[in-house]
């Protein structure tokens, strides 16, 4: 059962708390999954390391690099001369906020990188995130904007139709 009344709000201090453990979190997330990959594919695996390892890495930490720092200037706070905190930032943990979807990318990044230690063809796994772009681009906005009804021609008035609205204007005032 739903709780009754209204839904509380956070507070700036609670929200810039909550970011910043969120930040830390997902810092060590990208961290465990860069080591994981890194002592596998060039301690482990090194003599049959390819180009392709190499240029994959390159790609998650670019993915990596651009969500978390989007992330960052979300949340970033604002603070007085006197040091008091004006703005705790940008909810990093509200419900469909692009946060939540730069933090799905660093965790499908995440698995796919550390999955592929297994084997490359996992990487392709990380289709998932342009094919759920499409979805939300289709279901929000292109969607709605194709399937709209087109708005209908006016009714042609006649003439009796006019002489009956006339007679109901009159009436009214």
């Amino acid at each position: 059962m739903a709780p009754k009344g209204k839904v509380g709000t956070k507070g700036k201090k609670q929200i810039y708390e909550e970011n910043e453990s969120t930040l830390k979190f997902y810092t060590r997330v990208i961290l465990g999954a860069n080591a994981i990959y890194a002592a596998v594919n060039f301690f482990v695996f090194y003599s049959s390391s390819t180009f392709w390892t190499w240029l994959l890495l390159l790609f998650a930490l670019a993915v990596y690099v651009g969500s978390y720092r989007s992330m960052s200037a979300m949340a970033k706070p604002a603070f007085a001369e006197d040091g008091s905190l004006l703005d705790g930032g940008i909810d990093l943990n509200m419900e469909q906020g692009m946060a939540e979807h730069l933090k799905d990318v660093i965790l499908l990044t995440a698995i796919v990188q550390v999955l592929s230690t297994i084997s490359s063809y996992f990487w392709y796994l990380w289709l998932l995130a342009p094919a759920r772009a499409l979805h939300l681009l289709w279901v929000n906005f292109l969607g709605p904007w194709f399937m709209a009804e087109s708005p209908s021609a006016p009714e042609e008035v006649t003439e009796k139709k006019q002489r009956r609205q006339e007679r109901r204007q009159t009436k009214r005032f």
